[in-house]
């Protein structure tokens, strides 16, 4: 009986190191797949993208904004 014990103790502690290294295998896999994908590239340049097109937002109204004063003190004069 303690043979049984010390068997089915062996068993359990094998079957749980498989699981714990197959779940360790996968979640490396999963890593190496996401490092492989094109999607953090993807991210990184619609942030370039944006920004650009924040900043030539930004210069095409303060340029407007110039223009329009300038106009508005012409009319003045």
């Amino acid at each position: 009986m303690n043979l049984a014990l010390i068997h089915d103790k062996l068993f359990i502690k094998k079957f749980w190191e498989k699981k714990i290294d197959t779940q360790s295998q996968e979640a490396e896999s999963e890593e190496e797949r996401k490092s492989r994908s094109a999607l953090c590239k993807l991210r990184e340049e619609w942030v370039v993208r944006l920004e650009n097109r924040t900043k030539h937002l930004k210069n095409f109204n303060e340029d407007y904004m110039r223009k329009s004063k300038m106009a508005k003190s012409a009319d003045e004069t």
